[in-house]
């Protein structure tokens, strides 16, 4: 299965973030899932594709032609794709990918992720959502989707193949036994 992971190319000020990415990069790579990320080598996004590396598996990064994403290209991943803009990459990593996770990250995590439900809930793609929930990092978004669906702005069948855990047993099971 490939996997996008969405994440910070910086490392935020909790270490529990770095480790979440190390403990899902190893799964990654342990269990012959390949990832399909924002090719950087800092912070989270650094963190996830070493671990894939370091666990024998495959990685795939996708990266715009941006000269400050440029400059923290990881070097030395299965694959580099480069695209001419951050949309492109988006779509790139979409196209590639099974399964879709948010580790914490900032507004281009955000963006990402929502990208992805929004393409879910009109059936445009069908795949398992993950996001993880480091120390409760999600948990402000969570609140948010459940407002949408209490509003009437969405229905809950349109979030039904979004989980939000720290738990990578459970994550591990939601991206290989979600059937749409």
């Amino acid at each position: 299965m490939n996997i996008a992971v969405y994440c910070g190319s910086s490392s935020g000020n909790d270490p529990g973030f770095t480790q979440a990415a190390k403990e899902l990069g190893k799964w990654i790579g342990e269990n012959g899932h390949t990832l399909v990320y924002g090719g950087a080598s800092k912070g989270l996004m650094g963190a996830v594709a070493g671990a894939v590396i370091e666990a024998g598996g495959k990685v795939i990064g996708v990266i715009p032609d941006v000269a400050i994403i440029q400059a923290r290209k990881y070097t030395g991943l299965t694959e580099l794709i480069e695209t001419g803009s951050m949309a492109e990459r988006k779509s790139k990593m979409i196209e590639l990918a099974d399964a879709f996770v948010a580790l914490p990250g900032g507004i281009g995590t955000l963006d990402e992720i929502t990208e992805v439900m929004s393409l879910c809930s009109l059936s445009i793609i069908k795949a398992p959502i993950v996001l993880f929930n480091t120390n409760d990092y999600y948990r402000p978004l969570k609140a948010v989707l459940d407002n949408v669906i209490n509003a009437e702005f969405g229905r809950p069948e349109y979030f039904s193949n979004v989980l939000l855990s720290d738990d990578l047993n459970e994550i591990a099971g939601h991206l290989s036994g979600v059937a749409f």
